[in-house]
């Protein structure tokens, strides 16, 4: 489970971590919390900006991967990128040694922005694998079966089963990650989820 986090820069800040397999409804759980008005932070969607944005991040990634991932309409071809990486795990811990500590900084100037927070929620996919858990105060793991998840993300993204289960591949399974959860929150049914959600943040907001 996580420590108590101390590398927080406030002191009365409480940073919760959302993570959770393709699929699982991560994004979803932490849209909750932000309709209620907490920041919210997502690692894979920084992850995504700093790639077609952030000058550093695209001429390190060109030189690691090659002209074949330059697009002539965008800095990179992300498309081309996640092919590359989703079928090689070694290219992929490449990528991740590139995108991870560029997240990271980027996290900590989005903690400065909400310096009197008292609580941010950080979404990552790889929260746990990562290692950056450790940097949080509560481990949110969301869970739903397999089945479910693969029609979820095949709905969504409108690719292939065996797409879904490649990327799939790439993450720890769910009962590798709960050891390290402070809550695993089953979300098969979302007026269930979100009832559960409510009873969460009364525990985060009066402990």
């Amino acid at each position: 489970m996580a420590a108590q986090n101390s590398t927080i820069p406030f002191a009365k800040m409480k940073i919760v971590g959302i993570t959770g397999g393709i699929g699982s409804g991560k994004s979803k759980v932490m849209e909750f919390f932000a309709a209620k008005g907490y920041p919210c932070y997502s690692a894979d969607a920084a992850g995504r900006r700093l790639l077609s944005e952030d000058q550093k991040v695209i001429s390190t990634v060109i030189a690691a991967f090659g002209p074949a991932v330059v697009s002539p309409k965008m800095p990179l071809d992300r498309k081309k990128l996640a092919e590359l990486v989703f079928k090689d795990k070694a290219q992929l811990q490449r990528l991740n040694a590139i995108i991870h500590p560029a997240v990271a900084e980027d996290f900590k100037a989005f903690l400065a922005q909400h310096k009197d927070a008292e609580l941010v929620f950080k979404e990552a996919a790889i929260l746990i694998e990562s290692g950056s858990y450790t940097q949080c105060d509560v481990v949110l793991l969301v869970v739903s079966p397999k089945a479910t998840r693969l029609a979820r993300v095949q709905q969504r993204d409108a690719v292939s089963e065996s797409a879904v289960l490649r990327r799939m591949q790439n993450q720890w399974e769910d009962e590798k990650k709960i050891p390290y959860a402070d809550v695993v929150l089953e979300n098969t049914d979302w007026p269930t989820t979100e009832a559960q959600l409510e009873q969460l943040l009364t525990q985060l907001t009066t402990t």
